[in-house]
């Protein structure tokens, strides 16, 4: 007898919605129950043409949230956290009330649930002691690049003497204007200072992530420090996506979130961004110029690995937001499976995708 579909509402139809929807409707244990939308502009779109498949899903797109919640056993949340981190937070715990599974990269804080603030944990807790959902929570940055990736990795060793997470990325292709140039500062003057990086900001962001992996490997972190370097750029640079960002102006950030064992940098998560190549050359670059994730480790042996993920198009960001999202909607099985609870990435293993074959290729 077949396994019983699991309903999965996604929440939000931007970059990572579009995703969320994608890989939902490619589960083949899972069934795309609803999709909720803030813009009124959206309402009544079928889910597959907002999510650029090419084909419909049946299934038209509703800012009714107490009506896809009631239909829903998981919820995708793919709404921003950015700028609205208390709305988000009593959204999931909304969610988790009415006794869904929650996935979703949008909760900073509940990278490591351990160190939650407590107040937030509580209000998690409580949902899901009333009830009966659950909580996985991990990043589009991607979180399998500042977690399971490098702790796999840490496994084929003998000695570790540190461990960095890259992501290295050219903006140009990035279609997100207002995150680009005024949550990042690219195209801002030099004495901008972008909210992406002000003091306490990449902690809160990526902390998270620093601590889950020294916990994973039984280290005690004696600080966590933040590094921040600006680039302009030399010349006028024109984009197919965002237009023009002028010389002079902010073309490159480079910024580590360091998780310090002993006083010493030893858990590293760095971020290079540009919106052209010839920003910093002397920065960190991907082998096309373009973008990837690498994790590097110093140690015996010194191990290094660098990954290329495209979607949309041959879109290196699409790429990065799909195998996010996948990690994501990949544990909606498991979860169900398991009790009601809060997990973390050191939970929630990555299992091979049976059953999502491209057509013609079984």
């Amino acid at each position: 007898m077949a396994a019983e579909l699991i309903p999965t509402l996604v929440w939000g139809t931007g970059n990572i919605g579009r995703a969320a929807i994608r890989a939902v409707a490619a589960r083949p244990g899972l069934a795309l129950s609803a999709v909720l939308v803030h813009n009124a502009e959206k309402v009544g779109r079928d889910a597959g043409e907002l999510a650029g498949l090419g084909q419909r899903l049946g299934v038209a797109a509703t800012d009714d949230v107490e009506a896809a919640l009631a239909g829903a056993r998981a919820v995708v949340y793919a709404a921003s956290g950015d700028v609205r981190p208390d709305e988000a937070l009593e959204d999931v715990v909304r969610a988790i009330r009415a006794g869904a599974i929650v996935v979703t990269p949008a909760l900073y804080a509940f990278y490591d649930p351990h160190s939650a603030p407590a107040d937030q944990r509580e209000r998690v807790l409580a949902a899901v002691a009333a009830g009966g959902g659950s909580l996985f929570a991990s990043g589009v940055d991607p979180g399998w690049a500042n977690d399971v990736l490098p702790l796999m990795m840490t496994g084929l060793g003998s000695r570790i003497s540190a461990l960095r997470c890259q992501e290295i990325f050219d903006y140009a292709t990035y279609d997100q204007e207002d995150s680009v140039r005024y949550l990042v500062g690219m195209g801002q003057p030099m004495d901008y200072e972008p909210p992406m990086t002000a003091p306490g900001v990449p902690t809160m962001v990526w902390g998270g992530q620093i601590r889950l992996m020294a916990r994973a490997l039984g280290a005690r972190l004696s600080a966590i420090t933040e590094h921040v370097e600006r680039a302009a750029l030399d010349t006028d640079v024109e984009t197919a996506t965002m237009g023009k960002f002028a010389a002079g102006t902010q073309g490159g950030v480079r910024f580590e979130v360091r998780g310090e064992i002993g006083g010493v940098p030893r858990i590293v998560i760095e971020h290079v961004t540009r919106v052209h190549g010839s920003v910093a050359p002397h920065w960190p670059q991907a082998p096309d110029g373009v973008g990837a994730h690498r994790v590097l480790i110093e140690g015996r042996p010194r191990i290094e690995v660098t990954l290329e993920a495209e979607d949309e198009g041959g879109n290196r960001s699409a790429g990065g937001n799909a195998t996010a999202v996948g990690r994501l909607v990949g544990a909606i099985e498991w979860l169900a499976d398991r009790e009601p609870g809060l997990y973390d990435a050191l939970d929630v293993p990555v299992r091979p995708a049976a059953g999502i074959w491209e057509e013609g290729t079984q």
